[in-house]
This record gives C-alpha cells, structure tokens and sequence, in this order.
C-alpha cells in the first residue's frame, strides 16, 4: 500500500482557535448501558477548527457557502512547499513557479504549535496573483489563515476571490518532506458555513503524471 501522509492536526477540546472563536466541545447523546445499545457522541466545533477549508461566504456575504464549493479543487496533484523561518510573509522572491500543479501548500513551521500563534506566517496577496497566474487552483497553508491575525481587510483572501483560487488552512506538515504528492481534501457538504472541516491527505503521485 503506497504510504499516505495526514496532513490533519487532532481537534479536540484543547484545538487551537482564533481568540474568541467557539472551542470545541464533545460530549455524549447516548452511552452503551442496560437500556441503550450504542454511544453516540455530541460536537460543538467552529468551521475553522483543525484543517479546514474557507468558503467564500467567509468573507463576503454573498459568497459561495462551504457546501456548494467544487471538489475538483481539493483533489489531486499538488506540491508541498517548505518556507519555514520564512516572516512575516511569504512571498514571490520565496518561492520557485517553475512547473506547478494545480495545488500549492505552504510549510511555513518547522513544528506546528498546539495553542495559538499570533505571530503565524501569512502570505502576501501578491503571491496568491501569481500562483494563479501559473494555473495553481487551491492554496493551502500550515498556519491558522492565509492573512495575518491582525489583518481586518483580508487581502490574501480576497486576492483567491479575484481568482476563483480555493484555500485550506491549518495543514499539519510537519512530517512531510518538499515535493509534490497527491492531495485529497475534501471539505464536508456544510450547505450555509463559512468553512467546513477536512480529513486531508496526502499520497505520492501515480506514475502517469499530475495534469489534472
């Protein structure tokens, strides 16, 4: 079985969060007892929770909601790129266009944090122009966003609008080396959230290449 690569971080009640987003809470509806067969536990998440992938409804009102995003964009080839020690953005003097796929992530830590980093690295909107300039359709990142934590216009996000370019943060890649792999991180079918969570993935690349 060819190696696979969890790119997700565990959530649970201590999963990082943006400073007054919902931490998450896992409780039980039902437990295994004299009159009950099964357990069935209970999740109070936000969408940003772990790896997850942002919705244009994020951060534009009119936006497409999580549930109605194309999957074609969260499968197939893509390339891990490693920036860690890069701060406070990557940009387009950090990093190679030569020959992407259609998805790029980012390794921006040497190892992810646990609690949350206001200082995480972001990436500058310029950047996001050119990779998708080059044919690159996702942009995925280790760090909790795309834009700084202090940032209130969001221009890295609104850059992957102008775009039509999908985003994924919070990848866990600690463990992987450069290189292109194939991803598969398919955002669950959340009909009006802003975000859905993601079990993303990553495998090498089949033999016959990495077009699509």
């Amino acid at each position: 079985m060819a190696q696979l690569w969890d790119i997700s971080p565990p959530v649970h009640a201590t999963s990082p969060v943006f400073p007054g987003d919902h931490a998450t809470e896992v409780g039980w509806t039902f437990r295994i007892g004299p009159d009950c067969p099964v357990n069935v536990a209970e999740i109070s998440v936000s969408a940003h929770v772990g790896a997850h992938a942002d919705a244009p409804l994020h951060f534009t009102d009119d936006g497409t909601p999580a549930g109605e995003m194309a999957l074609e964009p969260f499968l197939g080839p893509c390339r891990v790129i490693d920036v860690t020690g890069v701060r406070p953005l990557v940009t387009v003097d950090d990093v190679d266009v030569t020959d992407l796929p259609p998805r790029v992530l980012f390794r921006t830590y040497a190892t992810q944090p646990t609690s949350w980093d206001d200082s995480f690295c972001a990436l500058d909107p310029a950047l996001i122009d050119l990779l998708a300039s080059h044919g690159v359709k996702l942009v995925g990142t280790d760090a909790a966003s795309l834009d700084p934590a202090t940032s209130k216009d969001l221009p890295a996000h609104f850059a992957t609008h102008r775009h039509d370019v999908r985003i994924l943060e919070n990848l866990l890649l600690d463990e992987v080396p450069a290189g292109d792999y194939e991803l598969i991180a398919l955002p669950l079918k959340l009909t009006t959230a802003d975000a859905a969570p993601v079990r993303a993935v990553l495998r090498p690349l089949a033999a016959e290449g990495r077009a699509s």
